[in-house]
């Protein structure tokens, strides 16, 4: 048994012994059999809207692992400019990804590394991503992390990456990942913002068949950093590269370090990470987001936007440094026990059949991509598509900007052959998960070509016009505003919550 792990154990779920009335929607919520008046998804919507509290806390207690209870669901809110979910609770978010499968589910596999070499991957099972965690934790705590220490991470899109991420959540430190292809300048603005004393990287990384030194990156940037006091460098490639006094071999350290590390207990609204948009204007924004509330709703996300199904593969292929990688590839998956993809390569190497040869070969059930590639891929043409057997795909994906309807229809004719739901959604960093999505809905329920349509239960929507007054009726102009919160939302701004309440709660009351 792993340190740490006895006190951790799941409270009594809130729905024990109900009866096996569903509720018409299209992923099941147990949680809420027992209450007559759900009877569909509009009933539950409308449920999570006028009573919050029972909503998320009863999902709370059943989907996560506490190793304390919470005392109070939810405190504050907009007009008091300050949110607090689930307080005098504890728990861990990498208990929650990894130590409650291992007893049932620790051969069951966790990570398919889709290597950016073609027609290569790696499994690796719970166990042992288990065991990476523990090494990498005890390297840290070695190192002299501390929890409420950030950890900046520049790595490559592999298992050490995501084994680092929730090391530094099993030990309680934050960690602020910085997408791998940033500049050496970029990369030095966040880790003097966020005064990382810890940066993790590689030697290189490997991408369209092409070598991305990143190890020099770290060494440009680490120069301009004097909080810096150490870089741990992960070999991806056999190169050899230029160590200096600051660096430690993370692939040799971790050879000698037990597998068994010790958990830290964080409160619920202690930070789980940070992690930096850029915005239209201005220094980037180092967004936080709290480790019960965050976790929780990718968590529920996650299960209901895809109403994923136990022992499916999920294919989602954004970078983990962008929040899609947190909440999709790494938080929402794993604390589902689910299997999920790390994808390393580009959509177009070695030619515009990669990911469709990829969902041939791991037999994928999901894949959720932007609609950047998804554009790219359309004007390749169909015969790279048609080339690969796409029968395991269920529901495909879409993140990021806008999807226009052209690239809409090919995605569901072309690609799903017209039997898979597109699963248009939109969220962003600040949100910690998908808000707006045709799924979860009550079953059968259309969905219209080109747009997300349905708010999540617990996010409640309004338009308002530039004076803060709401926008009524079936037409108009304004802006998109989440009228109440919600357990995934950011906290702050790291260093900089006047720019947090300036930029998200000022403009509209």
């Amino acid at each position: 048994m792993r340190t740490g792990q006895s006190s951790a154990r799941p409270l009594c779920l809130s729905h024990c012994g109900l009866s096996a009335r569903n509720i018409s929607t299209t992923t099941d919520y147990p949680e809420f059999k027992d209450l007559e008046e759900i009877k569909t998804h509009d009933d539950l919507y409308k449920f999570s809207i006028n009573k919050p509290e029972v909503f998320w806390s009863r999902l709370a207690r059943s989907r996560l692992t506490w190793s304390k209870d919470f005392t109070h669901v939810m405190k504050g809110d907009f007009l008091q400019e300050k949110m607090e979910w689930f307080t005098g609770g504890t728990l861990n978010a990498s208990v929650n990804c990894i130590d409650r499968h291992l007893k049932t589910h620790g051969d069951k596999v966790a990570l398919i590394w889709e290597r950016d070499e073609p027609g290569t991957h790696s499994v690796y099972t719970y166990r042992k991503l288990s065991e990476m965690v523990g090494k990498i934790g005890n390297l840290l705590l070695k190192s002299g992390v501390k929890p409420g220490d950030r950890v900046a991470i520049y790595l490559p899109k592999s298992p050490t990456a995501v084994a680092t991420m929730l090391a530094c959540a099993r030990i309680g430190a934050i960690h602020s990942v910085v997408f791998a292809g940033f500049s050496p300048d970029a990369l030095a603005g966040r880790i003097n913002d966020a005064q990382a004393e810890t940066v993790v990287t590689a030697n290189q990384a490997v991408r369209g068949g092409k070598l991305i030194e990143l190890k020099k990156m770290v060494d440009s940037a680490v120069t301009r950093c004097p909080c810096v006091k150490r870089v741990l460098v992960y070999n991806r490639t056999e190169a050899k590269v230029p160590m200096g006094k600051l660096d430690i071999d993370m692939t040799k350290a971790t050879l000698g370090e037990s597998t068994n590390c010790p958990v830290v207990q964080r409160a619920s609204e202690d930070t789980l990470f940070m992690l930096y948009t850029s915005g239209s204007t201005g220094s980037p924004k180092g967004i936080t987001h709290t480790t019960a509330g965050y976790l929780l709703y990718s968590n529920v996300t996650f299960k209901h936007v895809f109403d994923y199904r136990d022992g499916e593969k999920f294919g989602c292929v954004a970078d983990i440094g962008w929040i899609t990688g947190h909440s999709y590839v790494l938080y929402g998956p794993l604390s589902n026990g689910g299997t999920t993809l790390l994808f390393e390569s580009s959509p177009v190497y070695p030619n515009a059949g990669r990911y469709w040869e990829m969902v041939e070969r791991l037999k994928l059930d999901h894949i959720y991509l932007a609609p950047t590639s998804l554009r790219l891929l359309l004007k390749s043409g169909d015969e790279y598509v048609k080339k690969y057997d796409r029968s395991s795909l269920r529901k495909l994906g879409c993140v990021g900007e806008p999807l226009n309807h052209e690239a809409w229809e090919w995605y569901y004719n072309v690609v799903g052959e017209r039997r898979c739901d597109i699963i248009d959604t939109w969220w962003q960093t600040e949100t910690g998960g998908v808000c707006i999505s045709p799924r979860p809905s009550e079953i059968g329920a259309e969905i219209i070509p080109g747009m997300p349509m349905r708010a999540m239960p617990g996010i409640k929507l309004g338009l308002y016009d530039s004076e803060g007054k709401e926008v009524k009726g079936e037409t108009g102009e304004g802006a998109l505003c989440i009228c109440q919160p919600w357990p995934g939302m950011a906290r702050t701004i790291y260093n900089d919550h006047d720019r947090f309440l300036k930029t998200y709660l000022k403009p509209v009351p």
